[in-house]
């Protein structure tokens, strides 16, 4: 009886001892965190972004065990003369630096690369690191790479869409995870969104999935969207790939090859030309609209990808004993 009780005791422990995130991430015993690096340069504010939208944080050496990691980064996947953007910046108000968690730069023990910080053309407000783990002040809008960070969490797991993003919802009819984004984005803008969080703008394979989509629409009515814009239609993954006329899915399907094109009447019309991006009315119908106004969007992720890692602690120290 005693062992049956010290073994649920420690399952339990076990439990509580893991952390699971996205496999696209590895986890650092040292630091205690998730990391993932982007060799693809990008500004500071998209960085922001992407590390956010993928449940994470525009990664700063806020402590040495973090600094060394990124620093490692550094130098294994990054030249001699690279140079990261951090989580650390003055966007709010110049010369006013904090980490994106609001930790202050005075708080943070690191040191300046040669003759910085200098606010060159009085326009740098956000830090980067180099190899040497010297930071330095450049613009916001040069892109440059990064490292997104997640620290270590207990109580906060993947869920059934695999993503620490509990408003992506599994729909069993088809197996798919949506999540219906109510701050409005350019076409663009909302591809950015969808791929960041895992998935991508919302592919209608069936009539069951037009009627899944239209009832995940009906719980946005107009009153939960706030803003000013066409609150009855949503962009979805179809757009004008070049040529006139030429609709078809973000993954190069036509529409019939996806398994549905059903369009309301007097659709697709280019209307005063420029309608070149795909969305639905609240009906499920299809409809061509300006890729460079905003609107609402629905986002669609497999459960099953990115792929979930588990982070196991040394558990080594449990006690077991009665």
């Amino acid at each position: 009886m005693k062992w049956c009780l010290r073994l649920i005791v420690l399952i339990l422990f076990i439990r509580f001892i893991e952390s699971s995130f996205r496999c696209d991430y590895t986890f650092s015993t040292v630091a205690m965190a998730w990391f993932k690096h982007f060799v693809i340069p990008a500004t500071w504010f998209d960085a922001r972004l992407r590390c956010n939208l993928e449940g994470a944080t525009l990664a700063s050496p806020t402590t040495p065990e973090i600094d060394a990691e990124m620093t490692h980064i550094l130098k294994n996947f990054f030249s001699a003369e690279s140079e990261i953007f951090t989580g650390i910046h003055a966007t709010f108000s110049q010369g006013d630096y904090y980490t994106i968690e609001g930790i202050p730069l005075a708080e943070i023990s690191a040191t300046w690369a040669e003759d910085e910080p200098n606010n060159l053309g009085n326009n740098e407000s956000c830090i980067t690191l180099n190899h040497h783990g010297d930071l330095a002040d450049r613009s916001c809008e040069e892109t440059r790479p990064y490292i997104c960070y997640r620290k270590y969490e207990l109580e906060k797991e993947a869920n059934e869409c695999g993503t620490v993003d509990s408003e992506y919802r599994l729909d069993t009819r088809t197996n798919k995870c949506y999540k219906f984004h109510t701050q409005p984005r350019t076409f663009w803008r909302a591809n950015f969104v969808c791929s960041a969080e895992g998935g991508h703008l919302a592919i209608i394979n069936s009539e069951t999935e037009a009627k899944v989509l239209k009832e995940l629409f009906a719980k946005y009515p107009a009153v939960k969207m706030t803003g000013i814009f066409w609150k009855d239609v949503a962009f979805i993954g179809f757009a004008n790939w070049g040529e006139q006329g030429e609709l078809r899915t973000i993954h190069g399907q036509t529409l019939w090859e996806a398994g549905y094109s059903k369009f309301s009447p007097g659709e697709p019309n280019n209307a005063t030309t420029g309608e070149y991006c795909g969305a639905i009315y609240r009906t499920s119908l299809l409809i061509d609209l300006w890729c460079n106004n905003v609107y609402a969007f629905i986002c669609e992720k497999d459960p099953k990808y990115p792929a979930v890692c588990t982070a196991h602690l040394n558990d080594a120290n449990v006690e077991t004993k009665s």
